[in-house]
Order: structure tokens, then sequence, then C-alpha cells
């Protein structure tokens, strides 16, 4: 993906997940790479803005999302969430692969070149 100007850069807007929209956003055929974070957690604070850059190069492949483990806390524990920043790849609305901790842009590089 290329990106002629700045104003492409701003198009592509990770969505923040809710027990109201997680499901229908995982579900899909397109491979959904969620970002399991806390506001008070610093390897997340790391890592944001990594996941928001791969997701400006990788949107058109991956669906990019966030949800914040301390207001969802039963999703967190359905998929087993128990160290953060954890990063979970969804197809099909089922897990196909997964990433705990600060990885840095390599590690979620290489969780993500399956997918590309």
């Amino acid at each position: 993906m290329t990106f002629d100007n700045n104003e492409d850069f701003k198009k592509i807007e990770i969505i923040e997940l809710n027990e109201n929209n997680f499901d229908s956003t995982i579900g899909g055929a397109k491979p959904t790479l969620v970002d399991f974070w806390a506001t008070w957690c610093g390897p997340c604070q790391f890592m944001l803005p990594i996941f928001d850059k791969l997701s400006k190069i990788h949107g058109d492949k991956v669906n990019f999302r966030r949800l914040n483990v301390d207001q969802n806390q039963a999703i967190a524990a359905k998929y087993e969430v128990y160290a953060i920043p954890t990063f979970v790849m969804f197809i099909n609305g089922n897990v196909d692969d997964r990433a705990v901790g600060a990885v840095g842009e390599k590690g979620l590089e290489k969780l993500l070149e399956k997918y590309k």
C-alpha cells in the first residue's frame, strides 16, 4: 500500500472494540489483529505508535483493532489474555495466532507476515 500524501495516512482508523462490536468485527474472513491493552500499561503505550504505523502499512490486508481489557474483562478472559499487551489474530471469528508482550515492530511484522 502506498500513500500519495498525508491525508491517505489519516484514512485508516483503528476501531476500539467492546462487547457490542467485538464478535461482528472478528467474524469476517479478512484477518483482524486485536491489540488487548490498558491505559496504565507502559509496554502497551510503547506499542501503540508501532501498531498505528503498521495499520497504515498493512490495513488493506488486515483489520487493526484495539480492546481495553479493563473495560472488557469478560472478552479478555474468554481469549485467555492474562498479560498485556497481547496481540491476537482472528480469522472467521477464530484465533489464528498471537504475540504477547512489547514485541516491537519486528515482532508484529513477524506475526503479520503470513497475512500480507
